[in-house]
């Protein structure tokens, strides 16, 4: 699929009736894994890139450089329609517009901004700070204006709710909307009654973190459209290193590994070893 398509495949779930989860995906094996699994959309979040590519916690540590690299190793190599965090876009409007050009040219299909302060202040003791409404409003026109190819999603993302009275967040709700922005990204929602006032606000698509305790087809019912589940997979990964190399390292064969390892057909299939014999057969002289 070409970029535009797979941005049309987003964009049609954005306007559908389902809720949908997108895979958590971070690499080229990860997205293919998915893909073959039956998921058509992925999600690359800034935790799990800067997890995967640093090593190191989401302290916004990674340059716009580093993760579109990772993008673009992601979209290459599957059909899934990737959406991104893009955090706070690497700095002011100005840097929002380059993060929008860069992402876009590396291939994905949506990207939310976030209206948080990013890197947090000293002394903010991990508790999220916003920026203005007003500064928001900019970064977002700017990254309207940015974009190319007019099917790029673009979301604007709130952590509002967790340190802002609902009130004031529903107002920054239907600022954000009013920008033009294809769809609002709800980070650390807890509750229905939460959603119900944006809904009642906004009428564009809603995309949405972890809700522990709703139910997906309450979200559905109140036009959230991509429901993120939390990145269960990076965990299921860090975990099946950490037994693999210790049971190696305790001495043990590789036979006893069997029962949690890809088999070589499932290996063959997402690593597309059928198509790389061909091509070696029709090219390779």
């Amino acid at each position: 699929m070409t970029p535009t398509e797979k941005r049309l495949r987003l964009r049609a779930i954005l306007q559908g009736n389902a809720t949908i989860p997108p895979a958590t995906v971070f690499d080229a094996l990860s997205a293919r894994v998915a893909e073959a699994s039956g998921y058509t959309c992925g999600i690359l979040s800034g935790s799990v890139s800067a997890a995967i590519a640093l090593g190191s916690p989401d302290l916004a540590l990674q340059t716009l450089t580093e993760f579109a690299h990772q993008v673009r190793a992601v979209t290459r190599a599957c059909d899934l329609s990737v959406f991104v965090d893009a955090d706070q876009g690497y700095g002011n409007a100005l840097n929002v517009m380059h993060t929008v050009e860069e992402l876009e040219h590396a291939g994905l299909a949506g990207l939310a901004i976030e209206d948080l302060v990013m890197p947090a202040r000293f002394g903010s003791q991990g508790k999220p700070e916003n920026i203005s409404t007003a500064e928001m409003l900019g970064k977002l026109k700017a990254a309207l204006t940015a974009r190319r190819d007019p099917s790029l999603v673009i979301v604007a993302r709130t952590a509002a709710l967790r340190v802002e009275p609902l009130q004031q967040v529903v107002a920054r709700m239907r600022a954000y909307a009013a920008s033009g922005v294809d769809g609002i990204f709800l980070s650390g929602m807890k509750t229905l009654e939460q959603l119900d006032a944006v809904r009642a606000a906004v009428t564009i698509p809603i995309v949405c973190g972890s809700t522990p305790g709703i139910q997906r087809a309450d979200l559905a019912a109140r036009g959230v459209r991509f429901h993120l589940q939390g990145h269960a997979v990076l965990a299921a990964c860090a975990k099946a290193m950490f037994d693999t190399y210790a049971h190696l390292a305790a001495g043990n064969g590789p036979d006893g590994l069997q029962p949690i390892l890809a088999t070589l057909e499932t290996m063959a299939r997402v690593l597309r070893l059928a198509d790389h014999e061909h091509w070696e057969k029709a090219y390779l002289n």
